[in-house]
């Protein structure tokens, strides 16, 4: 089994509607995002997924995220635009994009700051 790893970033504001505290007023992060991917067999040049092509669709993803308000996007407008539920929303919107790629996404994990995190593994995890 390999494991590819990559990472990006993207910037956008939101609020946690009824949350007892600061973070219910609106506010914005540098969102770090990392997706793990996994699959058993390379392809004829000893590659699991191009590290581009990973790459490509995970900024895909970002850019419909990227500076903009969440809680106006409509992913959110029925959830909190949390770090849970971005994770979440950004796993979905990748698995669709890699159907065609033999790996399987294992994980997406969020980060608002460089201290607090959250990851998403899917239903078969």
């Amino acid at each position: 089994m390999f494991e590819l790893t990559v990472r990006d970033e993207f910037a956008a504001a939101h609020y946690l509607r009824d949350y007892p505290g600061a973070c219910e007023r609106p506010h914005g992060h540098n969102w770090k995002v990392e997706i793990r991917v996994r699959g058993e067999k390379l392809n004829e040049i000893g590659v699991l997924i191009d590290f581009k092509d990973l790459k490509r669709l995970l900024k895909e993803v970002l850019e419909d995220l990227d500076h903009r308000d969440l809680n106006q996007h409509p992913a959110f407008r029925d959830r909190n635009p949390s770090s849970e539920n971005i994770a979440r929303h950004i796993f979905e919107e990748l698995n669709k994009k890699l159907v065609s790629y033999p790996v399987k996404l294992v994980q997406v994990t969020v980060c608002e700051t460089e201290r607090s995190c959250a990851s998403y593994y899917g239903q078969d995890f």
